[in-house]
This record gives structure tokens, sequence and C-alpha cells, in this order.
């Protein structure tokens, strides 16, 4: 939580969030405000709204998340509200919430905040002012400052490779936040791994290609493990084979969306956290394929040999912040991603290594240990191939 004396006149704080069907069916069963305005598209649609507009009281509660989480945050007191409703909102809606900082009363200890929100198309839908009380709370004892806390956000973290690197992360003593996004149920199951290890841990979820929801995955790890230290990106489109003659730009968009997109998005968002304590390793996994191409796998391969360059140009950007920025290139790898590669290529794959099999995902998640370790802290700008000696430069 800011202290008193540290927030500004001026300080802002927003968030977005799309509203869902979902957020209108709990807040019906918290509430228990099932109004057929609300929850009704037939009674909806005889009235002048023609359909279901969400609860206002939805979108306030979003001011409760940035008042108790940003500004001013852990221990604030939210006593006083006034609102306006402007427009309706609806399912589908994006909203940014936004609260700025119009006054403080030394005396009393409260800021005044201008709480607005607005839709995608930059209407005005909620307006109002909030009185905050900042809380006091008692300074811990000065200590020697300590290095900062190990803590890891890997991102696929639900996958073969991912699971992997988190486990591995957390037997060298790192907390880790998984990042899944469609497989949840692995994401928690890596989690039990890392709480199992007596490491810290947080379940996140995020589309990469969505910056706010990346923001807000980003802030959430802070919230409950600390500032980010090591960023390990494991996220890749599927590798299904499409034939060169049978290629769209959308199979190249695709990729770059997630491969390159959502890396820009992932280090706009935690390198901040990795400047403000001076310190940070990022991590991509690139692939093998850039040295060696096999056919069929154009938007992959392009869009992999964007990031390194992306990576290197961060490597350059970032080293005087203290963050180092490697990639980790794999050769073929025995995860559920390989199972779109035909046996017969795999078995000849394996033929074609020096050490006669394919990688393990254990083999990528040592690595990337090692990269973020403190024995890699001169190590930034490279790309450390994991191939069993297929390709040596």
């Amino acid at each position: 939580m800011a202290r008193f004396d540290e927030i500004l006149v001026g300080q802002v704080a927003e968030l977005e969030h799309v509203v869902t069907e979902k957020d209108l069916e709990r807040f019906v069963a918290l509430s228990g405000d099932d109004n057929r305005l609300h929850v009704d598209a037939e009674y909806a649609a005889r009235t002048s709204f023609k359909k279901p507009v969400a609860h206002g009281m939805l979108g306030v509660s979003f001011i409760s998340t940035i008042i108790g989480t940003r500004l001013p945050g852990d221990g604030a007191l939210w006593f006083s509200q006034s609102l306006e409703f402007l427009l309706p909102v609806r399912v589908g809606d994006t909203l940014l919430v936004r609260a700025e900082v119009l006054s403080k009363s030394e005396r009393t200890q409260v800021i005044e905040l201008q709480t607005d929100i607005f839709n995608q198309n930059r209407q005005k839908v909620t307006t109002g002012i909030a009185k905050v009380k900042v809380v006091d709370f008692e300074e811990e004892a000065a200590v020697e400052p300590e290095q900062p806390r190990s803590v890891a956000l890997v991102v696929g973290g639900s996958g073969g490779m991912g699971s992997a690197i988190c486990r591995s992360l957390a037997a060298a003593g790192f907390d880790v936040a998984v990042h899944g996004f469609t497989q949840m149920d692995k994401a928690a199951a890596v989690a039990r791994d890392v709480e199992a290890s007596g490491q810290k841990t947080v379940i996140v979820n995020a589309d990469i290609r969505d910056e706010a929801a990346v923001a807000n995955m980003v802030h959430h790890v802070k919230r409950h493990l600390g500032n980010i230290t090591v960023l390990v990106n494991c996220t890749t489109a599927p590798m299904a084979p499409i034939r060169w003659t049978d290629v769209l730009w959308k199979d190249f968009d695709a990729h770059f969306q997630t491969a390159l997109q959502g890396a820009f998005y992932l280090v706009r968002h935690v390198a901040p956290q990795m400047e403000a304590v001076g310190y940070g390793k990022i991590i991509h996994i690139s692939a093998q394929m850039i040295d060696t191409p096999m056919g069929n796998q154009l938007p992959f391969i392009t869009t992999k040999a964007a990031l390194e360059g992306f990576s290197h140009a961060l490597a350059i950007e970032l080293a005087a912040s203290g963050i180092r920025v490697n990639m980790v290139a794999p050769g073929m790898t025995d995860t559920q991603q390989m199972s779109e590669v035909p046996e017969r290529i795999r078995l000849m794959a394996a033929a074609r290594v020096p050490l006669r099999r394919l990688a393990k995902p254990e083999d990528i998640a040592g690595v990337v240990t090692f990269l973020a370790s403190r024995q890699s802290d001169y190590l930034t700008g490279e790309t450390i191939r994991v191939n069993g000696g297929q390709v040596m430069a």
C-alpha cells in the first residue's frame, strides 16, 4: 500500500475488464438482484433498452478493485462514493475503469478520487467522486537490504515444456506463477507440485494477445508473490503442418499474435517490475528450426526468427536496467505438441541427433533454470541450442 505522503494529486490508476455472462450470473448469485431487465433477454427486448443491461454496481465493483489494490491499495478504507449512471453497460462491453487523485487532506489522511468508467467507444458510462481513508500501518523494523525475491512467471506453464520448467525453477528455489490459458486443470496440477517443493505459487489465466489481460495478470502476480524477476515465455501457436501453396496470411497472423505480439505485451508489463529492483531475466523459447528448417512450417519458423530478432534488440534496450534477455532453442522435443509431427519424421530426427534421442522437457527446463539463475548474470542476447549436438556453432 502507498503511504499517504507518497500519493500525489493527479496520480491515476486504471484497469480494463470485459463484461461476461458469467459476471452477471455471479453478481446475481451474490446480490440476489435478478431483475429481469438484467437477466431476461425476452423481457429486455420489450423495453427501450432492447437488450439486457448489466447491473450498474457490477461496474462500480471495479472501482473497489482499483481502490483496494492499486490506489492507494492494501488497507484503504473506502467510505464515501457519489455515482451517476450515464449509459447502459451490456455483456461484451470492454470497460476502462479510471481513478484520479483530486485532493488530499493532511489532517484526516483522506484522499478524494474522481472515478470514471468508460466503454469501448470511449463513452463515459459511470462517474462519481470517492473518498478514501489512507490507513496507517506500522513500519517493519529496518533490516539489511536483501536480494530481490526470486519470482518467476512461466507463460505456458501448463504445457509439457512449461510444466517441466515450473518444476525445475521451484526445485531451484523460485516462487512460480503458473500461467495457463485453456488447460487450467493442468496448471493447477503443476501449482500443486510447486507447493510440494516448498515454494509459493499462484495460478494465472490470460490470453497474452490481449494487453489488458496481460496487465491484470502481471499485477495479480505482484500482489501475491512480489515483483517478477524472471519471465519465461514458452507459448506458441499450434504447429499444424501446412504446405506452402496452402498457406494464408491469417496463418502467419495467428503465429505473430502469439509469438511476437504476446511477447511484446509481456515484456512491456513485466519489465517495469524488474527495473524497480534493478534485476531481471527474460527467457524466450525459440526453436532449432530457425537453423535447420523443415517443410510445411513456414509461419512457425518465420515468427520464431522474428522473436529472436526481437530478443536481441531487447537485450540492448534493457541491459542498462540490469535485465538480461536470452533465448533457448530446443530441437524436436517429446511433448504433446509433437503429436502433430508424423512418427516417421520423429524417428528420422532422433536418428540424426548425435545423442540418438529427442529432447525431453526436463532437458530444456535445466537450461532455462540456469539462465534464470545468478550463474548466468553475464549472459545476454544469447540463444542456447538444446539439440543433442544436431546443430553445432
